[in-house]
């Protein structure tokens, strides 16, 4: 059985504030007291230690030093938020710093050893790894129908990521019909008891046949055959309750707060889609 508050601890302390090893060209990652930013994808990412550390005014201050490095490379940035972290007010603060609440998702986590049910996939529809550019061009074209917005970035996102760590950062698609229907992501991290779920998204016309729960199979047999405990998923309200089925447990919740600088006509870009989403 696992213990949720050792799992937390372990969590906070493995999986945050990490730079990795291998670093995809251009992108750069800048470690400031208990502040991480990172910059070079399409959009920032700041992440902190659960306690950031100061309050008050000095906390206000860090909040618009980070916003303002994005601001003058005119960059949209997610300050990425838990629910248990410190100060309590850091939310509060950064909505009045102009940084706006995204859909909050669910940390679950849930042994691998209990995920190894045999995939099975829907009539008609494979399974495989993705490692061409073409695959990423196919992937990206699949997240931008599914959530109406331009995701031709991804390709090139992906591309990096696994041609700088291809031992870790394993993309898959599922096909039907020479039709990509369904992707992910399965991301190690080395020196952890933890991988990651990452980008499920699935076509509307393909929800509902389990090809989710197939893929999270894959993904959890893949996990154990090399040695990880557990599997981490920052779930959207769609999948929260497939992955609760399957044995996953909440760790904390999770908020991005995002700044976007104005776009042309004074409009903000749409929002990052969730981490694990739309995929039943």
């Amino acid at each position: 059985m696992m213990n949720l508050d050792e799992l937390l601890s372990a969590y906070d302390t493995q999986l945050r504030m990490r730079v990795p090893t291998d670093l995809p060209p251009g992108i750069h990652y800048d470690l400031q007291g208990p502040v991480l930013r990172v910059s070079g994808r399409h959009q920032g990412f700041v992440e902190t230690a659960r306690d950031v550390g100061v309050t008050g005014a000095e906390l206000d201050a860090l909040i618009r030093e980070q916003r303002d490095v994005f601001a003058a490379r005119g960059e949209a940035v997610e300050w990425k938020t838990r629910s248990h972290d410190l100060p309590v007010d850091l939310p509060d603060r950064l909505f009045a710093a102009g940084f706006l609440p995204d859909e909050p998702e669910t940390v679950v986590v849930a042994e691998t050893a209990r995920l190894g049910a045999e995939p099975v996939l829907p009539a008609g529809v494979t399974m495989r790894q993705a490692h061409s550019r073409s695959d990423f061009e196919r992937i990206a074209a699949l997240q931008t129908q599914v959530w109406d917005s331009d995701h031709s970035w991804l390709a090139d996102q992906l591309e990096t990521s696994v041609r700088a760590a291809p031992h870790d950062v394993l993309v898959f698609v599922a096909e039907a019909g020479g039709e990509v229907v369904s992707s992910c992501r399965l991301e190690f991290t080395s020196g952890t008891d933890f991988a990651g779920l990452w980008g499920g998204s699935t076509l509307a016309a393909w929800r509902g046949r389990g090809l989710y729960r197939a893929l999270v199979a894959h993904r959890a047999r893949l996990a154990q055959e090399r040695g990880v405990r557990y599997l981490q998923v920052d779930a959207s309200a769609d999948s929260a309750p497939i992955l609760f089925r399957l044995g996953f447990q909440a760790l904390t919740m999770t908020t991005p707060y995002i700044w976007t600088p104005p776009a042309a006509g004074g409009q903000e870009s749409p929002p990052r889609p969730p981490m694990e989403s739309l995929t039943e």
